[in-house]
């Protein structure tokens, strides 16, 4: 029996996604997501944020790059992953991420509105899927 790696989130982006074209012309975005929840402690309300490395690929990283921008409300479907690498001291990091396999754009229409230097189209129903047939690279290679 094979496991289950599913992770769905919705928050609002911390910053705009940042867009990187690797060898091969593979498109890769990435951005962090804040998620809140609040609970009552000792009688007061208390908020606590919680930090999300997202990452998107391929086409779906394109879409990102021109719908997405900080503090849009997001929901996003993904895989969690955990890579390794070597800092400039040659110290052993390990970075855990969410891997998106699609996102849906949350809030009110006008907040739709496609960043400046897009085409201007608008994706039907505003959700956002990409094909992951073809393997991701596996090498923990990635430049951030």
């Amino acid at each position: 029996m094979s496991g289950i790696n599913k992770v769905i989130l919705v928050g609002h982006l911390g910053k705009d996604p940042e867009v990187r074209h690797l060898e091969g012309g593979v498109t890769v975005a990435s951005f962090p997501l804040a998620t809140s929840e609040t609970f009552n402690k000792d009688g007061k309300r208390v908020e606590q944020t919680e930090w999300h490395n997202i990452v998107l690929w391929r086409g779906l990283a394109e879409v990102a790059s021109k719908y997405l921008q900080k503090g849009k409300l997001v929901y996003i479907e993904g895989k969690l992953r955990t890579r390794s690498f070597e800092d400039k001291e040659k110290v052993k990091k390990y970075v855990t991420e969410i891997v998106a396999e699609n996102f849906t754009m949350l809030g009110r229409k006008s907040d739709f509105e496609p960043t400046p230097g897009s085409n201007g189209m608008l994706p039907s129903n505003n959700k956002i899927e990409d094909d992951f047939s073809t393997s991701i690279d596996e090498s923990g290679d990635l430049p951030f």
